[in-house]
């Protein structure tokens, strides 16, 4: 699938870093270092601008090695782009850990996935159908 881009970073466009890849890299497009200090939030422009087609949701997702090494992770857990946002992506970096952390330009920051989903009508009834379950939530199956 072909999506225009818009790169007003100084680095290559995204791309797969394997051929069995969900998400692609985004980089951090600041002109300076920034410190990350605990439980701090930033906003981190990436200089990129896509088009996504109607239908389909771009997914900014943590990196896993951040969360794991450094404790870096999106502090919206999940961001959604929407298919008639045109601005720049940026992510919401969070820093959990209690050391602080350098965001340095280039540096890998977040993944880009992209999703299709349907759009949803809801139809407004008195009660919904039993299951087994019912009600039960919350580790109500054990887990």
């Amino acid at each position: 699938m072909k999506i225009k881009i818009v790169n007003k970073s100084e680095f290559p466009l995204p791309a797969y870093k394997t051929d069995g890849s969900a998400g692609i890299d985004l980089q951090a497009n600041i002109s300076s270092p920034v410190e990350l200090k605990p439980f701090e939030r930033y906003l981190v422009p990436t200089g990129l601008y896509i088009a996504i087609p109607k239908g389909y949701e771009g997914q900014i997702r943590g990196r896993s090695g951040l969360a794991l090494k450094h404790g870096i992770t999106l502090a919206n857990g999940i961001g959604t782009i929407d298919s008639d946002y045109r601005g720049e992506i940026k992510v919401i970096l969070i820093n959990l850990s209690n050391e602080s952390f350098i965001i340095n330009k280039g540096d890998r920051i977040a993944q880009f996935v992209l999703n299709k989903y349907e759009s949803i009508d809801f139809e407004e009834v008195d009660s919904l159908e039993t299951t087994n379950r019912g009600k039960g939530g919350f580790g109500h199956t054990g887990i």
